[in-house]
């Protein structure tokens, strides 16, 4: 088969233990999620000679390879935040194709919620104070801040209102009531976000995502490995990644994020539009995140992402655009670099193997094209996959 050639499907997914996991380590919840992907597809692990892994140790993915007793031929660590699951997924998916490697393994693992309660680290994760950021840090200028700076910008230009922004977190909830892994299943109201403490204007605590343990896994194969698979090949059809910025003052609109670009090269990779995707599973650190990645895939247009998230149009159930099916990093679980949690649950989606949140066509069957798209940073960087059957 000639160099790049060769067609990629992810074949296993799986989750860690997620939510409130005490007593283990993250190296213990790479493993776990590594096995139950390696089970999920079926494939023996021998053939795994890649391997993806980033924002654990000082060598990752080397200490990873090494406690998950793997010796893999290509590697990556690309770390760029939230987005870094969706880019190492688009180097993968590219090796793969170029037969650089047979199967790659990504697999992330975190105990940011056990660590804080422990006193093994706080609550604020410092960035550092060197290079571009020694600009910026001496004014306290946290990372939610700057989110909310955005946020504000949003609804200054395009009259984007905070109860649309709460809209969001609200049906985030409603998935994840039907997610039986979530974290957070109880239902919540509009007026329950806006009545929220404040966390950084205009965000309240429910416009922020949660902090929880836990860890996810995706094995990436090349075709001729799909027979040999136990479950159902879900395709990488195209990807996209871009990075925009670190310091604010070098992002020329606050209104646009880089999933802009992102999206429109891995649609355009595809061969496919926005208007095909049968549901979206896009990184929410916060409830803007979510509307202004809508906008920049080309959901909405610009300055409409207020008025498309409105009148349950996000939902699972029922939804005309299910987004973060399984509730999301507002209510399922958010260990930290989240974007791996992403195409685990886009790929159970287009498997039909969703449950309670299952998004099903007029038909009854399973949708045909989703898109995972990570952001990381303070909308620094963004990582978009396309997924088919």
């Amino acid at each position: 088969m000639p160099p790049g050639s060769r067609k990629v499907a992810i074949t296993g997914v799986a989750l860690a233990d997620c939510g409130r996991v005490d007593g283990t380590t993250p190296y213990a919840l790479h493993a776990q999620a590594a096995r139950r992907a390696l089970a999920d597809a079926g494939l023996d692990r021998r053939l795994v000679d890649g391997l993806a892994s980033a924002g654990t140790g000082t060598l990752a993915p080397a200490e990873i390879a090494e406690y998950l007793g793997l010796r893999p031929t290509w590697v990556d660590s690309t770390s760029v935040g939230g987005a870094a699951w969706e880019v190492m997924a688009a180097h993968a998916a590219d090796a793969i194709a170029a037969g650089h490697a047979n199967a790659v393994l990504l697999v992330y693992g975190s105990t940011a919620r056990a660590d804080i309660k422990a006193g093994r680290r706080t609550g604020t994760l410092s960035f550092g104070a060197r290079g571009p950021l020694q600009f910026e840090v001496p004014y306290g200028h946290t990372l939610i801040a700057k989110y909310a700076m955005a946020a504000r910008r949003h609804m200054i230009e395009h009259g984007t209102t905070v109860e649309q922004l709460a809209q969001i977190a609200v049906q985030a909830r409603a998935n994840a009531a039907l997610n039986p892994e979530a974290m957070f299943r109880e239902p919540i109201t509009v007026d329950d976000v806006l009545a929220g403490p404040m966390i950084a204007d205009p965000f309240t605590k429910l416009h922020c995502c949660i902090r929880s343990d836990g860890g996810a896994a995706v094995l990436l194969a090349a075709e001729e490995y799909v027979r040999d698979c136990r479950t159902a090949p879900v395709w990488v059809l195209g990807t996209g990644e871009h990075v925009s910025h670190v310091s604010m003052s070098e992002w020329p609109d606050f209104t646009v994020s880089p999933a802009a670009v992102s999206g429109r090269l891995a649609f355009e990779r595809a061969g496919v539009h926005a208007e095909e995707i049968e549901l979206a599973e896009i990184y929410d650190a916060f409830t803007y995140m979510t509307l202004v990645t809508l906008e920049d895939l080309g959901f909405c247009g610009k300055g409409e992402g207020g008025s498309f998230v409105e009148k349950g149009r996000l939902l699972a159930e029922g939804g005309d655009l299910p987004v973060n099916t399984d509730g999301g990093g507002l209510s399922a679980q958010h260990p930290g670099m989240r974007g791996l949690f992403l195409l685990v649950e886009a790929v159970r989606q287009l498997r039909g193997e969703a449950g309670a949140r299952q998004v099903r066509r007029r038909d009854g069957s399973a949708p045909g094209l989703a898109v995972a798209s990570g952001t990381g940073g303070w909308f620094c960087s963004s990582g978009t996959v396309v997924l088919g059957r």
